[in-house]
């Protein structure tokens, strides 16, 4: 693989450099943040990547990820407006941000908008990919072995990205609350923090196994769980009457919304 540069050190982009190296990865990989020098030098000597300015990096780099937070993603843009070259690929993760911003500042220049999610350090992410006007062929299948690596990507119209976001991209912080909830409620029913913890834990992997492996829909592994007048029941007829599928599509949506949000913000 070509040398990568990343432009930020945040959780994203060291759940990916950490996905990449797991999986054999030894490509070159500079990166730049803006002033934390300790965790460059902290990610040189657990990652083997080189800590850089920002010209080093657009310089040295085939492929530039852009790993920083929307609020930034202007004046970063304008810096890569003096330094990037048309030879280069430019993927970004940052959520909001429509790909007419990067082509309006960046003509001429393959951008692929990209949303990942932290599970990248684990290998399991699941991605969606834009592309841009200007990105060939060549570049989606640089693109792809990049977020291949650290798990599966999803070609998408950027008018899905959103929505993509408010499933995949966020998604693993709703499973993380509905998981500490329920180890929150089985202290609250008896259960020691560390046995409730170690049960809901093994729970939510050994569903997330058959959901993967059963070739079965979420519906079917539901009600083969679940008998007539049994406890299951009893525990899925609290989440119904609370309208538990209106309350996630509510959070899906609003999530939806402020990406759109930020998109009019960042209209370029």
């Amino acid at each position: 693989m070509q040398a990568i540069g990343f432009i930020g050190s945040g959780n994203m982009a060291e759940a990916i450099i950490r996905g990449l190296r797991a999986v054999g990865i030894s490509s070159e990989i500079r990166v730049t943040n803006r002033s934390n020098k300790e965790k460059l030098r902290a990610m040189s000597e657990q990652y083997e990547i080189k800590p850089s300015n920002f010209e080093e990096v657009v310089k040295e780099s085939e492929i530039i990820l852009l790993a920083v937070k929307p609020k930034d993603i202007m004046s970063v843009l304008n810096d890569l407006q003096k330094n990037i070259k048309a030879s280069q690929l430019l993927i970004t993760v940052a959520a909001g941000i429509p790909m007419k911003t990067y082509e309006t500042i960046l003509p001429g220049i393959p951008v692929v908008r990209a949303m990942p999610n932290t599970s990248s350090a684990v290998l399991s992410s699941m991605t969606g990919l834009v592309k841009g006007g200007a990105v060939q062929e060549s570049h989606q299948q640089q693109t792809e072995a990049i977020f291949q690596a650290v798990g599966k990507t999803l070609w998408i119209q950027e008018e899905q990205m959103n929505a993509l976001t408010a499933i995949s991209g966020s998604g693993p912080a709703y499973f993380y609350l509905f998981t500490e909830t329920l180890i929150q409620a089985g202290v609250n029913i008896g259960l020691s923090e560390e046995n409730a913890e170690m049960l809901a834990k093994e729970t939510l992997f050994g569903v997330s196994q058959m959901l993967k492996k059963s070739g079965k829909s979420p519906a079917r592994l539901r009600e083969e769980v679940t008998s007539p007048k049994g406890t299951t029941l009893a525990a899925l007829n609290v989440f119904w009457e609370k309208d538990l599928q209106g309350i996630v599509t509510g959070a899906a949506k609003a999530c939806q919304t402020r990406a759109e949000e930020m998109e009019r913000e960042y209209q370029g």
